[in-house]
């Protein structure tokens, strides 16, 4: 049994709570998809306990903001994370690859093969976000993965079936459920929901089967750090699910 975690945002409650479910469910290998420490909770500890970890890991787009921007001009929660971050964990940071062929079989990148920025499994429309129709997965991806395609980076739990077979699922957020985002334009990804998540994989090949998980956890202490470092945008998603 694999699980897979993606979007921790330092949200070390979260991560372990996610890793305690996975554990008694039967995991005994696990896989993260990125965006790991920004944010104002618990970067450090939660790099610490990763790195002790020493899981399969790709780098999300705010990893690779964190080890590749002026700190001068980064947004509050990279500012917030690197200023509590030492040279291990940068160094961590660099040593991940942007996507990784995990086994013949499971194929992972953050948003989507290409960039870590463009969301494979969601579409961001001027009026709404809207579910990408099986087409647009399929040219974004091209011949990438043979059976199954993990992505993350949208927060958004979901498992579409290609045409071809090939399954493609975002295990949606361990720590964060809902944020707001200006790329390409102003958006809000929520879920109504405080659950941290996580997807559990088992067997293999054309057996593969994929179940997306949610599990309860202290989220109101997530919230209550996040309110003591002045960041109510955390605070209330963390706490209601919604952005506002």
């Amino acid at each position: 049994m694999i699980a897979v975690f993606s979007d921790i945002h330092g949200n070390l409650p979260a991560l372990e709570a996610c890793h305690a479910d996975a554990v008694d469910r039967g995991a005994t290998q696990f896989l993260n998809l990125g965006d790991i420490l920004s944010g104002p909770l618990w970067p450090r500890e939660t790099a610490e306990w990763l790195m002790r970890h020493d899981w399969p890991t790709i780098a999300g787009n705010h990893d690779r903001e964190l080890v590749t921007c002026d700190p001068a001009t980064m947004g509050r929660s990279d500012a917030h994370a690197i200023a509590e971050l030492d040279a291990a964990h940068l160094d961590w940071l660099r040593s991940l690859p942007p996507d990784l062929q995990w086994r013949a079989d499971i194929y992972l990148c953050h948003g989507n093969p290409a960039d870590d920025l463009h969301y494979l499994m969601h579409r961001v429309e001027p009026a709404l976000i809207r579910d990408a129709h099986a087409g647009e997965i399929t040219e974004m991806l091209g011949a990438r993965g043979t059976h199954a395609v993990a992505c993350g980076h949208s927060h958004l739990p979901r498992l579409v079936q290609l045409d071809d077979g090939r399954q493609v699922f975002n295990p949606g957020s361990v720590g964060l459920p809902a944020y707001a985002w200006e790329y390409p334009h102003v958006h809000k990804m929520e879920l109504g929901s405080t659950h941290a998540r996580y997807a559990m994989l088992s067997g293999e090949g054309e057996g593969l089967t994929i179940e997306l998980i949610a599990v309860d956890y202290d989220n109101q202490s997530a919230a209550a750090r996040a309110e003591a470092n002045g960041r109510m945008d955390w605070a209330t998603p963390l706490r209601t699910g919604f952005v506002d």
